[in-house]
């Protein structure tokens, strides 16, 4: 099996229980694996090693179709295959500790405490463009009348 990085399998990186029900193609072109190596190499390694474990990828490429079928923003950073959504189901860290590490420790684009509460973030996203481009914007995503909200950090 083809490998982004050595801890991230393109089977892994490209798995969506939606896709896979509504039929939907989600397979990244050379751009996107481009950029899915970058952030791989750049930011989900580092943390990997730091974590001292696996870390579950909930979220990684989107093809436009599937980031529309699942109501994804039309600029998602998912369809560059510039972002991932980590969860560490597995306690090596908590996703608090992950989102810490990454803030304090690693270059990003973009860094969200995804729902939750104050002491834990349901899930993490980080993007990455370039260390160039990276805006090390930490933000945290919120609900107001069922609607998500991103509050600036």
């Amino acid at each position: 099996m083809k490998k982004i990085t050595k801890h991230i399998t393109s089977r892994e990186a490209v798995h969506s229980f939606t896709a896979k029900r509504k039929g939907i193609k989600n397979d990244p072109g050379p751009y996107e694996l481009t950029n899915m190596f970058v952030i791989g190499h750049q930011v989900f390694e580092p943390l990997r090693k730091w974590v001292g474990g696996p870390i579950k990828i909930t979220s990684f490429y989107r093809s436009p179709e599937l980031n529309k079928a699942i109501g994804g923003s039309s600029t998602s950073q998912h369809c560059q295959g510039r972002a991932i959504d980590l969860d560490d189901v597995y306690g090596h860290k908590t996703n608090a500790e992950m989102f810490n590490y990454i803030k304090d420790n690693l270059d990003f684009d973009q860094l969200v405490w995804e729902f939750g509460d104050d002491e834990n973030p349901a899930w993490v996203h980080v993007s990455y463009v370039s260390t160039e481009e990276n805006r090390r914007r930490v933000m945290k995503a919120v609900r107001v009348k069922g609607r998500t909200k991103y509050i600036i950090l």
